[in-house]
């Protein structure tokens, strides 16, 4: 896009809204406004479930989709990108903020608004420190076996409101479980007929009216709810409902600023914050492929941290970018983050009239709901693939998976750290192939080194090796390690060639490296050459002063200039008697420049 030379470039940076702003017209401007009020209506229900998942007042779940959605939208990178609550966001802030507090207390509400205060601080530094790469680094098996891990804990969350039992508050999923078997006979019949009214009628509507399924069940169940107290009282079925949702603007609040609650909060946001940056920058650009627009994932991250700082501040709790609304709102037709931006003020208008309807909400159907959502976030498609056919991703899978059950705050970061171990053990050990010219090309100086197959002729004085990857400190014993092979296998073949076009990085480790093996070289006999060396590496061989221990002529752009040098430095006596013939130089002269006989 080009930037208006109305405002200076540092004004851009603040206010990263004034790029897109005169793109709105009223074309734009129609396509945002239903694009709003279609991701107002979804978002009704899903904020509601994912306040109860997170402990909270359902009406906290809509105030987390206003003012941050606003601020997210305004401060983003991303023209589709919606903030929000969401799932896996709303059962960590559970997880960690219930062992503290009762939830849905005062006290609970404070910490959760200061970990969502510390959450958008640090998303706010990381962005501001150009930490956005830093996405990179959590693969894609360490979200699929989380998010596995933090559906089946709220489906363990909603057990006792699904089938009406009592089970203590904050138990771990195991104990969840035994719990639930040892209490089956107490369950609540009308509490589970509601409950299970509600799923049904869910993954019904869910096939064929996915953008409405979660009113049309909660509607149904509700109304099922209505009648059974009507008919029997509350008391005798044991149905509770959610409350009236108060009707009114994000009311300012202020976190818990106390230094106990930071203590106690800080660790909990850490892992808050690399979570929702995590799902704002992947959805943002899995949305942007398909819209074919550039993601800048520091301006997302400082997008995500504003909006949670202002959250914090208007009874919002942690939120991040939401798939669901995200995909509904590109789908709607949106065409810049006015969308966003129109859909918190839709959201606010519905809310002032939908409130008081809110009370005859049956808990039973809520938890359906959360059933129904939970189910959706495993990925089977993708676990069935890494589970039949990448072993060390389903190390990955599966000790994110049970990690993230056992204790979710850790969960994710194990999962990061067993994926980054097998990423580092994979770079340590780069491929490395030894290269012939191929048989039968004799004739063609210009011929391509393929890799050695059995039964390929080699030359006996001279090995051409191919490394297929970086050169650091962590692969260096591994790339030494072959490099001695060679010639401890076969002596005369004291003269090797490094073709290394394929090198991707190389630092002072490898540089010495090389450097060692150039000196080894030159004490068997023979020596080190390198060809197809890239800007990068003559700049680390430069800057080490190992391209002196090299020797700058022994440093070729090409394997042709290469060879030229390096044939005339072979032993005649052994060229003489040898019948394998691999180069084009050793068909009709020797190194020595006789001929051959």
């Amino acid at each position: 896009m080009i930037v208006p030379q109305a405002c200076p470039l540092w004004l851009y940076r603040i206010l990263p809204f004034l790029r897109w702003w005169p793109d709105v017209t009223r074309a734009t401007l129609k396509a945002d406004a239903v694009a709003a009020l279609t991701g107002a209506m979804v978002v009704l229900p899903q904020a509601v479930a994912f306040a109860i998942i997170a402990g909270l007042p359902p009406v906290y779940g809509l105030y987390a989709a206003m003012i941050p959605a606003i601020v997210g939208a305004l401060w983003g990178s991303s023209w589709h990108l919606v903030s929000g609550p969401t799932t896996a966001i709303s059962i960590v802030v559970f997880a960690s903020i219930s062992p503290l507090a009762e939830p849905g207390t005062a006290h609970y509400v404070g910490l959760v608004l200061t970990l969502t205060f510390l959450t958008g601080v640090f998303q706010l530094v990381m962005g501001a420190a150009r930490l956005g790469a830093l996405v990179n680094f959590i693969s894609h098996t360490v979200i699929v076996g989380f998010t596995a891990g933090a559906a089946l804990l709220i489906a363990g969350s909603q057990i006792k409101n699904f089938f009406g039992l009592e089970i203590p508050r904050g138990a771990h999923f195991h104990e969840v479980l035994v719990e639930f078997g040892s209490h089956i006979v107490d369950i609540e019949p009308y509490v589970f007929a509601v409950s299970l009214v509600t799923l049904i009628v869910g993954v019904v509507a869910r096939r064929w009216l996915p953008k409405l399924y979660m009113i049309v069940a909660m509607v149904v169940g509700g109304v099922l709810a209505a009648w059974l107290n009507a008919t029997l009282t509350p008391d005798v079925t044991g149905i509770r409902t959610v409350g009236a949702l108060t009707a009114s603007l994000p009311p300012f609040t202020l976190p818990d600023f106390s230094l106990a609650a930071l203590q106690q909060t800080v660790f909990p946001a850490m892992i808050i914050a690399i979570l929702a940056l995590t799902e704002a920058v992947a959805i943002a650009r899995s949305i942007a492929v398909k819209s074919d627009q550039r993601i800048d994932s520091n301006q997302e991250f400082i997008g995500q941290g504003l909006s949670n700082l202002a959250g914090s501040f208007f009874s919002g709790y942690a939120s991040s970018g939401s798939f669901n609304r995200s995909g509904v709102n590109y789908a709607a037709g949106a065409k810049t983050p006015l969308a966003a931006v129109l859909s918190a003020v839709f959201l606010l208008a519905i809310v002032l009239l939908v409130a008081p309807l809110a009370a005859h909400l049956p808990v039973p159907a809520m938890a359906a709901i959360l059933f129904i959502v939970a189910w959706g976030l495993i990925d089977f498609h993708h676990i069935g693939e890494i589970l039949r056919r990448h072993p060390q991703e389903r190390v990955v899978l599966v000790i994110t998976f049970v990690g993230t059950l056992i204790d979710l705050e850790k969960g994710i970061f194990v999962g990061i750290l067993v994926s980054l171990l097998f990423y580092l053990y994979r770079t340590s050990r780069p491929s490395i192939r030894e290269l012939a010219p191929p048989p039968g090309t004799l004739d063609d100086p210009l011929r391509k080194l393929v890799p050695v197959e059995p039964g390929v002729p080699t030359c006996p004085q001279l090995a051409i090796v191919r490394v297929e990857g970086s050169i650091f400190f962590g692969a260096v014993e591994h790339v030494q390690q072959y490099l001695r092979n060679i010639d401890e296998s076969e002596p005369d073949r004291k003269h090797l060639l490094l073709a290394a076009r394929s090198i991707g990085f190389i630092d002072l480790a490898g540089a010495d490296l090389l450097a060692k093996e150039a000196g080894r070289r030159r004490k068997l006999g023979g020596a080190l050459y390198v060809s197809g060396v890239q800007p990068d590496l003559c700049k680390m061989l430069k800057r080490g002063g190992q391209i002196g221990d090299i020797g700058e002529t022994n440093i070729f752009t090409g394997k042709g200039e290469a060879m030229r040098v390096i044939y005339p430095q072979l032993d005649s006596a052994v060229c003489r008697a040898c019948r394998a013939r691999v180069f084009h130089e050793c068909q009709t002269v020797l190194p020595d420049g006789s001929a051959r006989p």
